[in-house]
């Protein structure tokens, strides 16, 4: 390396580890680094023509004497109807850098216990009228965030008309990016298939651009770019059809989204604080897996007792058995199986208010005196869709949906799953946040179907335990493609869309249901560990899960769905994932092959502490439907010797 590169990048590793915000002598460049010297925010004041400057900034990861462009530089400001915040705009003042350091504990998750810490600055800025705005950075060892605040009071409404906010990426890599959906009767709600590594500034294939998180591997670097804390006063953002030069630019929603219902631009009184921006950021796709950045950048818990709160396991019928909502008896049979399987839970589909052979309050009556807690569904509309399931009406009205609530909880049932969601305009947000809010004040768990991506809500409103938002198991009745595309998209997800928040994917399907799935039963069942939820709904019916060995059984039994913390072990987007949790004193070991080629792996756990241990692997059998279980002792740094095959899956137990 030449002399006057290291003297560059020593430099600025100096600047890292000072963390300070240093302003030029006309103070228009500031700088932000993370508690370990690794990130780096630079924002600037720039020149873009003779007579305009313009807000920017832009983010790189300090490798020893090398600093790696992560984002290049890329526009910030944001545009009211009433006035303009994004360009000529005059420094105010700069923040002393603060300090965050907290720990907090999640009700569900990968990693119960976090440790949120940061570095903050806050630049406030004058417009040509006077008027403040104010963008906070948070630099993160895993990452970069930043959110723009309007300080001023007001009781007066604001109009967003335009948010500036782009992420430049260098071009030489290569992102597993989901295009938006168009508007129809049943979206969008996140649900079209990940691109599977393609070029860095690909175009979407729909005009609606491309949805958050976005996964990139560029510049010997892994980055995952999304949003967070979304409140009830902005709308939920996305990308641009278009990533000229890869700089990707967030928009708002579609006017035809929820059957056009509710305004595109959002709006609020002064003071305004909104999302923040994420990015991820880490030399290895480890730290983008084991990432807390969205529930760290988000609200503490509201207050109140969330001790009711219980995580767990849930029987749904509704796959294999579409009518069983309006069938009593069929109903029962799913109870007592989840009775029989230690499982927490029984999930009761649309259309339960057709019951026949009994009710659904008598459904509920049983179910507790079988120890086994009811969830029900419901359609969220209202005129945001016109979708038939039924129960629908409720939940969108403030005094029906309360009304509902205080019954159920009276009932003794434990949750409801809401769906149909098809907007991220700002009336649906916050329809969202009052649901949430609603539903805790009647001790009520909450998941989302049809609907929006995690924005750190659990976090802070701690009976939100799951979303959909993913293709998930129920597309093999619907999508004729589902067959080739899921063992491709069940290894993008662990390192995308589940690394923002719970997913309910509603996993391991062995029966042949319409479109039958091409992976094998070792695959389907290791979805059950490799994707996290706060309920886990296993998705098959009584009869096929009893037909499976006791080992298999006694697994489902045993499955845990929040754990103590989770690694990375093995694997690449699109191609294969392996990655461990633990609980306790045991570790979960979850791993699939999405290729068609048969794959030796050998395994390590180097996070494994010291000590002699039992190793208990449920892998692939003979063929595709049947498994094979095998148990034998391990010490530390022993390796973990697998074969897996073609779309082929594994289970482990690494126990004292």
């Amino acid at each position: 390396m030449k002399k006057n590169q290291f003297l560059s990048g020593v430099i600025l590793l100096f600047i890292a580890i000072l963390s300070f915000a240093c302003k030029s002598t006309n103070e228009t460049k500031w700088q932000l680094g993370s508690p370990d010297s690794n990130i780096l925010i630079s924002i600037a004041v720039e020149q873009s023509t003779p007579e305009k400057t313009v807000l920017v900034y832009k983010v790189d990861r300090i490798n020893g004497t090398d600093t790696l462009s992560v984002i290049e530089t890329s526009p910030l400001g944001i545009n009211r109807k009433d006035q303009q915040f994004s360009e000529n705009l005059s420094f105010v003042s700069a923040s002393e850098v603060k300090t965050i350091d907290e720990q907090y504990t999640m009700k569900i998750g990968r990693q119960t216990e976090c440790r949120n810490n940061a570095k903050e600055l806050e630049l406030t800025f004058k417009n040509d009228k006077g008027s403040l705005m104010q963008v906070v950075f948070r630099a993160y060892n895993d990452g970069a965030a930043f959110k723009y605040v309007f300080p001023e009071k007001s009781d007066s409404l604001f109009t967003i008309t335009e948010e500036l906010t782009g992420f430049k990426l260098p071009l030489n890599g290569k992102t597993w990016i989901q295009p938006y959906d168009k508007p129809t009767m049943y979206t969008p709600s996140y649900e079209k298939y990940y691109e599977n590594g393609i070029a860095i500034g690909s175009e979407s294939p729909n005009v609606e651009g491309w949805a958050f998180p976005a996964l990139f591997e560029t510049n010997k670097s892994w980055v995952l770019i999304s949003e967070a804390n979304l409140y009830a006063n902005y709308c939920g953002v996305r990308f641009e059809q278009k990533a000229e030069n890869g700089l990707y630019k967030v928009r708002f929603p579609d006017p035809k989204d929820g059957e056009g219902t509710g305004e595109v631009n959002p709006s609020s009184t002064l003071p305004w604080v909104m999302p923040w921006r994420t990015i991820i950021i880490g030399d290895k796709i480890a730290n983008i897996v084991e990432s807390q950045l969205i529930n760290n950048v988000s609200d503490a818990a509201i207050e109140g007792d969330f001790s009711w709160v219980k995580p767990g396991r849930s029987s749904w019928s509704w796959l294999t058995e579409p009518n069983s909502p309006k069938d009593y008896n069929a109903l029962k049979n799913f109870v007592d199986f989840s009775a029989e399987m230690g499982w927490e839970y029984s999930l009761v589909d649309a259309n339960w208010d057709l019951m026949q052979g009994g009710n659904i309050e008598q459904l509920v009556k049983y179910a507790n005196s079988k120890n086994v807690g009811i969830l029900m569904w419901y359609n969220s509309g209202g005129p945001n869709n016109t979708v038939t399931e039924r129960p629908r009406d409720i939940i969108n009205n403030a005094e029906k949906r309360k009304a509902e609530f205080k019954k159920l909880q009276a009932w003794g049932v434990k949750g409801v799953k809401i769906d149909f969601w098809q907007s991220d305009k700002q009336n649906m947000i916050a329809q969202y946040i009052d649901v949430l809010k609603d539903a805790a004040e009647y001790q009520i768990l909450v998941n989302l179907h049809g609907c929006t991506i995690p924005r750190g809500w659990s976090r802070t409103y701690p009976n939100l335990v799951s979303l959909e938002s993913v293709r998930g198991e129920e597309c093999y009745i619907f999508d004729s493609t589902y067959i080739a595309n899921a063992p491709i998209q069940n290894t993008i997800t662990p390192f995308a869309r589940n690394v923002i928040g719970p997913m309910d994917y509603t996993p391991t399907v062995f029966s042949s249901i319409k479109n039958a799935h091409i992976t094998t039963f070792a695959h389907e069942l290791a979805l059950s560990l490799l994707y996290n939820s706060g309920i886990v709904h296993f998705a098959d019916n009584v009869t096929m899960y009893r037909a499976q060995p006791q080992f298999v059984k006694d697994f489902m039994k045993s499955l845990p769905v929040v754990f103590d913390e989770t690694r990375y072990v093995y694997g690449q987007p699109g191609k294969d994932v392996v990655i461990a949790s633990r609980k306790g004193d045991v570790w979960y070991v979850s791993g699939i092959n999405g290729e068609k080629t048969a794959k030796e792996l050998s395994i390590e756990l180097p996070f494994i502490a010291a000590g002699d241990y039992k190793l208990n692997v449920i892998k692939d059998g003979a063929n595709e439907k049947t498994f094979a279980n095998e148990l034998t002792s391990f010490k530390s740094g022993d390796k973990i010797q697998i074969n897996i095959p073609s779309l082929g899956g594994f289970v482990a137990t690494v126990s004292k």
